[in-house]
């Protein structure tokens, strides 16, 4: 059968052959990139729960589209053909001596370039920002015997020409600082896709080092790859690697060294034709480039007429300082483009990515690769995916994996998280004996201990949370998330890249909205980046979570994991709900296409989990030693001054004279004296703690914040919340430690709500919801003000807060009526 139809009315496991891609502009560049040009075997492989969107096999790697994306890729049907694979060994080199090596990982996403990047730092490595945005960067250290190499692992990339911030962070980083070495790292699964980003490093002039990971997988499907023809026809030297073993890693450095030496007076670009009409273009923009020195300290100039064929914004936006040869540059392009129109019915660029695979197609059929053609077997991962991605097991199974997230959580957290709790509780009583009775006690030990000790007792459950996340990411799952609820986001408005920031910010319990918000930088439109960014904060972000294990503890003691199940899919309702809202009136706009690949599954390295854990636990840690140690400090000031005036301290103790004289004559009195002075003492403490300043401004907003069943006390760590969410269990911890000044007979905090007469599960359930919504702390304000604008940042401020007031009070008052009238 040689039926022409379009990708979208291809049916599962059917194969075909690409005809034609329609796609234009930036939308057929980001296809082009990931591998599909016309002529491309291509075979459906399955389609999202609700359809849309869809996945498709080509060149060893599994793609994602939309159905309105698959439109532009037409397919002839073929008989079905297999797509096995497999591999061969390096050599090792040895290397001169160089005392000092710049080195970048560059590759694909999910080649495992970061798993190679752990692999060659262990803990030497650091976490920062790109001068000027927000993408991440991260740097180490590896010392041998012989030198020293500064490793930089760039932001993973199709492609040199930028589709997002993260690409645009890594060829700014090739360009501008020039690293010694590159080493391109790439998954040997989808050697054909992956060498579409290794001719573009070379084309542009950097020394490259091929690291072909994930060898072992390449090896059992049976396929050979000749890593020594490969290096000579490329030029470059070409290691075998598998990162989660460390297999390769001593030719890797060994290698790197050696070339770095042999390269240190640079090397030529690829020169690669691209037929007749591209070349003559070509040659006259070189000409013109070289002529007037245009962007050549950086670029090459071959480089630079090719970004201006494809039509690269970032290039062309550089250029403009030249404007006069800019303007000649881009007249070539047009004539040329018109011509490429009339002729081939095609584009420039089309036409470059197609000779480019042409070229990649040439070195593979030159005996580099060697598949078993008798192998005819569906794919591991494919086969997973059945279940996974399946119309109703899909979601079933997704919603499954989170709630044994938490249930696991909860379970192996329990016993750590009572020890530390054991711990601070000892701690708090050690500091009571030894320091004097006083300011200083208090603030020791109801200031410090009790406001760091209730954020830090949660860290064991906060640390098993982030595993088990990491897990998640680096096994391959988390895309299929992302893959599976496209359809929903687009019900949204939201793109399905969208998922990913949710995620981050606490779509899984236990992100952090700031690197959420980060995140959204890899949505192409300003608009749906922009909803995405605001609504973000209201997922369950780890500093919520200490709030939900608490009140789950006092009220819901038997139904921890549900309470924290039930938050997550409040929290991701209303985040869709008000992005729907935001992108239906004060953010319109059109979506924009769904592109994205999905890895195949694998075993992540216990070393990547743990350094990943690591990370994100000290983020944490630090947080309650700065943050809100800080914080904490200045809660407990506004909460202890301006002290009471001398005629109520003198009232209070003419009280416990009096009942001290009436029971501490007679023998069989001694408890009831003590309960009497008990209660002096706590109504003291809570008749100081309503004269501060803190306790003024909680009781100036109870009549408000009483319909959604808050007392002052709740007020004041509701305010403090807003400076950073983990500050409001710690406040919580220091005004009922306040209230409460036997430190003998102190209670933990879950048991003095469950026992207050001012809370009720119906309060709880009301807190909960304020908690999950209201406004974001103070450093994911300062966040989406960078991302987007302060006008935005204190509309997210706003917005939040009466959206959270209006339906935790809404659901207060309701419940009151229900089950309390």
């Amino acid at each position: 059968m040689n039926e022409n139809i379009n990708l979208r009315q291809m049916k599962i496991n059917e194969r075909g052959t690409t005809t034609a891609i329609t796609a234009k502009g930036e939308l057929g560049r980001r296809i082009r990139d990931m591998g599909l040009i016309r002529d491309t075997e291509v075979s459906i492989v399955g389609r999202a729960p609700l359809q849309d969107p869809v996945a498709l096999r080509l060149n060893g790697f599994t793609l994602t589209l939309r159905n309105k994306e698959a439109d532009y890729i037409n397919v002839k049907i073929n008989e079905n053909r297999v797509i096995p694979q497999s591999a061969d060994k390096s050599t090792v080199q040895t290397p001169p001596v160089k005392e000092f090596v710049n080195i970048a990982l560059a590759g694909n996403p999910n080649s495992g370039k970061t798993t190679i990047f752990n692999l060659l730092t262990g803990s030497r490595q650091k976490v920062g920002n790109y001068p000027g945005v927000t993408v991440s960067k991260r740097e180490g250290n590896l010392i041998s015997n012989k030198a020293i190499f500064k490793i930089a692992d760039l932001p993973g990339t199709y492609s040199l020409t930028p589709y997002s911030e993260e690409e645009i962070a890594t060829r700014n980083h090739l360009i501008n600082n020039r690293p010694d070495v590159v080493i391109n790292v790439l998954d040997s699964n989808s050697l054909e896709r992956n060498l579409y980003f290794t001719v573009q490093l070379l084309e542009l002039g950097v020394p490259v080092v091929l690291a072909l990971n994930m060898i072992d997988e390449v090896r059992k499907k049976g396929t050979h790859i000749n890593t020594e023809k490969l290096s000579q026809v490329l030029g470059v030297p070409v290691v075998e690697t598998i990162g989660r073993t460390g297999e390769g890693k001593t030719e890797l450095i060994e290698e790197t060294l050696n070339y770095a030496i042999k390269v240190k007076d640079g090397v030529e670009p690829l020169n690669i034709s691209y037929g007749s009409d591209i070349d003559l273009a070509l040659q006259e923009m070189e000409k013109i480039i070289n002529d007037h020195q245009f962007l050549t300290e950086s670029l090459p100039a071959r480089w630079t007429a090719i970004k201006y064929l494809e039509n690269d914004a970032h290039t062309i936006s550089k250029g403009q300082g030249d404007e006069k040869t800019s303007h000649q540059l881009l007249d070539i392009v047009t004539r040329i483009t018109e011509h490429c129109q009339k002729t081939l019915d095609t584009s420039p660029d089309e036409i470059i990515a197609d000779y480019r695979y042409g070229f990649i197609n040439s070195i593979i059929n030159h005996g580099i690769l060697h598949r078993d053609e008798r192998a005819n077997r569906i794919e591991f991962s494919d086969n997973i995916d059945k279940v996974l991605t399946h119309v109703i097991a899909g979601p079933l199974v997704m919603l499954g994996v989170l709630y044994g997230l938490f249930s696991i959580t909860f379970q192996l957290g329990e016993y750590p998280m009572g020890w530390l709790e054991s711990f601070f509780a000892i701690l708090g009583d050690t500091a009571t004996r030894i320091i004097p009775e006083g300011l200083l006690q208090s603030l020791v030990v109801s200031g410090i201990i009790d406001g760091v000790g209730g954020v830090l007792s949660f860290v064991p459950l906060i640390l098993i949370m982030f595993f088990l996340i990491a897990f998640l990411e680096d096994s391959g799952y988390m895309a299929r998330i992302a893959y599976i609820l496209d359809r929903i986001m687009q019900l949204a408005g939201l793109h399905g890249a969208s998922v990913m920031p949710f995620v981050v910010s606490g779509g899984i319990v236990g992100g952090c909205a700031v690197p959420g918000v980060m995140a959204a930088r890899t949505l192409k439109s300003p608009k749906e980046k922009l909803a995405t960014i605001v609504t973000a904060p209201f997922l369950t972000c780890g500093a919520k979570t200490p709030v939900v294990l608490l009140l789950s503890a006092a009220f819901f003691p038997e139904n921890g994991a549900s309470v924290m199940f039930m938050t997550v899919l409040l929290g991701w309702g209303v985040a869709l709900a008000v992005a729907r809202l935001l992108r239906s009136t004060l953010i319109k706009g059109e979506s924009t296409p769904f592109v994205m690949e999905l890895p195949p599954y694998r075993i992540p390295t216990l070393r990547g989990l743990l350094i990943h854990t690591w990370e994100r636990v000290w983020q944490y840690i630090k947080k309650a030693g700065t943050v809100i140690l800080a914080i904490s400090i200045l809660l407990w000031a506004m909460m202890t001054f301006p002290m009471l005036p001398a005629g109520q301290l003198l009232e209070f103790q003419a009280q416990r004279d009096a009942v001290t004289a009436q029971y501490g004559q007679t023998a069989g009195d001694e408890e009831i004296l003590r309960e009497q002075i008990k209660a002096i003492n706590n109504s003291e403490s809570s008749a100081a703690l309503q004269y501060s300043i803190a306790g003024r401004i909680g009781t100036a907003l109870e009549s408000v914040s009483s319909y959604a069943g808050f007392d002052w006390k709740v007020n004041i760590a509701l305010l403090g919340g807003i400076a950073a969410k983990e500050v409001i269990v710690a406040t919580m911890g220091t005004a009922y430690s306040l209230g409460d000044v036997d430190p003998e007979e102190a209670e933990g905090l879950s048991s003095r709500l469950r026992n207050d007469p001012n809370w009720t599960w119906l309060t709880a359930i009301s807190f909960l919801i304020f908690i999950l919504l209201y406004s974001p702390c103070f450093v994911t304000v300062v966040a989406i003000a960078k991302e987007s604008s302060w006008k935005w940042a204190t509309f997210s401020v706003i917005f939040n807060t009466i959206l959270a007031f209006g339906l935790a009070a809404g659901f207060y008052q309701m419940g009151s009526l229900v089950f309390f009238a």
